[in-house]
């Protein structure tokens, strides 16, 4: 699951969930930007998943977002759009459990990578457990044997580029691992 942990030591998150912002980053042609991450100790024990963090301070979902798009990926030159997706997980990661409240924000990016973007600043549990970044087109992901995580992402992101994004943010399925 996913690797951003700002507070490796907390057991709890306010109201039992730990408020996280995720982006769903497309680039012109409609590839999406994974993280590569895994267990800090077992890196055969691995997993794709989109950029994003827990909340710091005061900040709003959409500044998190932003942040932690920088943060992990360097790039900046995004729209940040709508909230597309949320979903309530919960997963053993580095010796604890996380339980997560998260909101999938749609975002564009104007160019078109030349390599795989690079991360600015990642914390020391981040360093041991993100493997890098791959953009992947729809059918990529489609057929990947890889775990992606949330798990329908091959189907949510197939609707989104068919349909466009919801009128409202779509309600996905508990994760429990």
């Amino acid at each position: 699951m996913p690797a951003e942990a700002r507070e490796p030591g907390a057991d709890s998150f306010p109201g039992g969930l730990r408020r996280v912002a995720r982006v769903v980053l497309l680039d012109p042609s409609d590839r999406i930007l994974l993280l590569h991450g895994h267990e800090p100790d077992d890196p055969a024990d691995d997993w794709w998943f989109t950029p994003g963090g827990g909340l710091e301070g005061e900040e709003t979902r959409e500044q998190a977002a932003m942040r932690e798009l920088a943060e992990e990926t360097g790039i900046t030159d995004v729209e940040l759009g709508p909230v597309l997706w949320r979903r309530q997980c919960s997963f053993p990661f580095a010796g604890r459990r996380w339980n997560q409240d998260e909101w999938y924000y749609l975002a564009r990016t104007a160019r078109t990578p030349q390599r795989d973007p690079g991360a600015l600043a990642l914390t020391e549990l981040e360093r041991r457990s993100v493997a890098g970044a791959r953009w992947w087109t729809c059918r990529e992901l489609a057929r990947a044997h890889e775990t992606v995580y949330p798990t329908r992402l091959a189907e949510l992101l197939r609707t989104l580029l068919d349909e466009g994004p919801p009128a409202k943010p779509v309600t996905l399925d508990t994760e429990i691992v």
